[in-house]
């Protein structure tokens, strides 16, 4: 089984989101590390590459959560 390795931020992000899903907006606000919406995209898009977030959308709102 392989380890997967999770930077700091990446780290936070995820543990902001494993209670409820959230938009990136309200991620960005909530971790004071990232502090441009670019970098926060980066990094989920990392997140998503190794398998541990989802994004869906409701009511035209994009949403991401932990899986």
């Amino acid at each position: 089984m392989e380890t997967i390795k999770l930077t700091e931020t990446e780290l936070a992000v995820l543990n902001v989101i494993k209670e409820k899903p959230l938009t990136s907006f309200q991620i960005l606000k909530q971790i004071d590390s990232i502090n441009m919406i670019l970098v926060l995209y980066s990094i989920m898009d990392e997140l998503k590459g190794k398998g541990m977030v989802k994004s869906f959308v409701s009511d035209n709102v994009k949403y991401h959560c932990a899986c």
